[in-house]
């Protein structure tokens, strides 16, 4: 697997799919998940609420709406809106979303730092969780991952992370 680092709006990437780290209820209120249905509009969040509920530790994927990208694969960090996020739910959302993204083929995926924001965990401590998870992957799908992020701050402690963890 390959992994890339880029500070971008993760709504404007191109890819097979694009991770949402939500809630167990499919509503997309806050952070990367907002901005995903309020670009690609609100059949996304429709999709998202019809297979719900959707346990932290699994994924389900839905159209991609008026986005770059193709699809969406929603992985939880919490289970309602507004709680904070353990890192174990990030560990356990990565390895969800890269699971989904193996059962369906997809080749490219863009993840944002996942729990980082209104999630509240520790951006380091996130980041060091998806990289292991990124390392641990042994499927052939997805072949590249892009760990995207607008914040400076999480761009760093995934590159710390990507430096410092094995292969």
């Amino acid at each position: 697997m390959q992994i890339h680092l880029a500070k971008s709006d993760i709504s404007d990437m191109a890819v097979d799919a694009i991770v949402s780290p939500g809630n167990s209820l499919g509503i997309m209120g806050g952070g990367v998940a907002a901005v995903l249905s309020r670009r690609g509009g609100s059949m996304i969040q429709r999709e998202a609420m019809s297979l719900a509920p959707i346990a932290v530790g699994a994924a389900v994927v839905t159209n991609a709406g008026s986005l770059w990208a193709k699809n969406v694969i929603h992985a939880p960090t919490m289970e309602e809106p507004g709680q904070k996020v353990t890192v174990e739910n990030v560990r356990r959302a990565t390895r969800a979303a890269l699971l989904a993204a193996s059962q369906r083929g997809f080749d490219v995926i863009a993840l944002p730092g996942l729990g980082t924001g209104l999630g509240g965990a520790d951006p380091a401590d996130a980041a060091r969780a998806m990289v292991n998870e990124l390392r641990a992957h042994k499927q052939p799908h997805p072949a590249t991952v892009w760990l995207v992020d607008l914040s400076d701050q999480i761009l760093a402690h995934l590159e710390e992370a990507l430096l410092t963890t094995t292969p």
